[in-house]
Formats: structure tokens, sequence, C-alpha cells
């Protein structure tokens, strides 16, 4: 792509994130009814956490994609949490999920993080696209929830 280019995330682009998460989380596979108030409200808070961090793709200029998350400690050492990765629909499939995982997987070791996490949907194309990434079916854990 021309004139494109990687760069950390700016709370100055916040209501573009948040425009690309509520529609790319509206679609196929999470069909989630976001509205993109509160998808920038949900962007807003992560970028504003003391350990986040996140990167953005421009294509001449135009925000189209971007990865957030956080670090915390554990006794072991580090580790990353990718809290989102969405691509405006409009650019998906041209290789920019691939291009920012790259890109934040090599950052995150460099800061020497000991690991990386995520949740993603447990079926159709998303735990494929990151088992490429030598992301796995964790066995020690399980994610664990209740209603309120």
């Amino acid at each position: 792509m021309s004139g494109s280019s990687i760069k950390k995330c700016t709370i100055e682009h916040l209501e573009r994130y948040g425009e690309i998460y509520a529609t790319a989380f509206s679609g196929e596979p999470w069909n989630d009814p976001w509205k993109k108030e509160d998808a920038v409200i949900h962007v807003k808070e992560l970028l504003e956490s003391a350990q986040s961090y996140g990167l953005e793709y421009t294509d001449d200029g135009e925000v189209c994609g971007f990865i957030l998350g956080t670090s915390m400690l554990f006794h072991y050492g580090r580790t990353f949490e990718i809290n989102d990765l969405a691509v405006d629909p409009a650019y998906q499939r041209r290789g920019i999920g691939k291009l920012l995982m790259d890109a934040i997987l090599a950052d995150i070791k460099a800061e020497g993080m000991v690991g990386v996490h995520l949740i993603t949907a447990g079926e159709g194309i998303l735990p494929s696209f990151y088992e490429k990434y030598g992301f796995k079916r964790e066995n020690k854990v399980i994610l664990m929830g209740r209603d309120l």
C-alpha cells in the first residue's frame, strides 16, 4: 500500500478508533451491536490505562486499523494482553491485521515481555488467524464469567 505506516496509537485518533471498532465488531464474526459512542469509551479506557500500548495502521493519512492492549506484571515476568485488533471493514483482507500483529509482537518482545495473551471467538476464522502467530488454546486456565 502506498503511503502506509504503522505508528503508536494516539488519543487524537480516538474517534476514528471508536468508529473502526464499532464497525468491525458489529460485523462477522462477532455481530455485536456496538454504538460508536460506546466504542469510543471502550477504546479511551484502554488508551488511558498506565500500561496501555497500541499501534495504528494508516494508509495515505487515513487510520484504517489498530491493535491495542495492556501489560501486567506477574511473578514470572511481564505479559501483554491484546485487548483489541480491529480493521475497518473497507480495508479488511489486505494484510493490515497481519502487519499490526507482526509489529506489536516485535515491539513487546523488544520490551522484554515474557508472554502475550488474547481472548477471541472459539470458532470461525479467528482461531486459525492467531494460530499463525503461535497462539494456542490454553489448557491450564479457563475463562470464567457470570452475569450480574
